[in-house]
């Protein structure tokens, strides 16, 4: 069985589920809007360029999780699901999971958005596991903070050797599919790395390196 693993973002779907977390909250008039979109926007280039402070993000990032709660939460996330996700479902995506699932290969989606926005979308895509970015909870409520490495960068080839050796999954026969340059180092340290609708860095070094590139849009 080998692994195939995915970017979630802009891979898999057709936008930033991080990303559109904050414009649901700023249309449901959840946060305070103006400022809350400046925010947004702003660690979005920031991710998009290869400079975002991963620490800063997250602090801003995951405090509505701790200023509301869980059940609220959840109603909340349905809503994002229908109005926001489904839109931006791939059937090519979805089509590329199932060629995997034929395989017999264990899909795996590994990304840095939060646990709490991307596991039903993990769940919807019927992936066999996923590892995110982790945001802490305490006595059944979030905390605002994050808990362990975040899944972003470096981070996703430290939490994935952590998962290796938890799991007993090795690396051999691999694949990677991702659309951003801040996916670099995990892309190099599989068998069959794969960019996907990638950005100009991305781009440049998949052609040098002769990787393929595939359009799932």
């Amino acid at each position: 069985m080998s692994l195939a693993i995915f970017d979630l973002d802009n891979t898999l779907i057709g936008g930033d589920s991080d990303h559109a977390w904050g414009e649901f909250l700023c249309k449901k008039g959840i946060v305070d809007t103006d400022a809350y979109r400046r925010a947004n926007d702003y660690f979005y280039e920031q991710y998009k360029s290869g400079g975002l402070d991963i620490h800063e993000y997250l602090n801003f990032a995951l405090l509505p999780l701790a200023q509301n709660e869980i059940a609220q939460l959840s109603v909340w996330h349905e809503e994002f699901m229908q109005e926001m996700i489904e839109p931006i479902m791939l059937p090519k995506a979805e089509a590329l999971l199932q060629k995997h699932r034929d395989q017999g290969d264990f899909l795996l989606i590994i990304t840095a958005t939060n646990r709490f926005v991307t596991q039903p979308i993990a769940d919807r895509l019927g992936v066999d596991a996923i590892l995110a970015t982790e945001p802490e909870m305490k006595d059944g409520a979030y905390t605002g903070h994050v808990e362990g490495t975040p899944c972003f960068q470096h981070g996703k080839v430290e939490r994935l050797h952590a998962w290796l050796a938890e799991t007993g999954h090795t690396l051999d026969g691999s694949y990677f599919y991702s659309d951003s340059h801040n996916d670099l180092p995990l892309l190099e340290l599989v068998n069959t790395p794969v960019a996907v609708n990638p950005d100009e860095l991305l781009e440049n070094r998949a052609k040098k390196s002769d990787w393929q590139i595939l359009d799932l849009r």
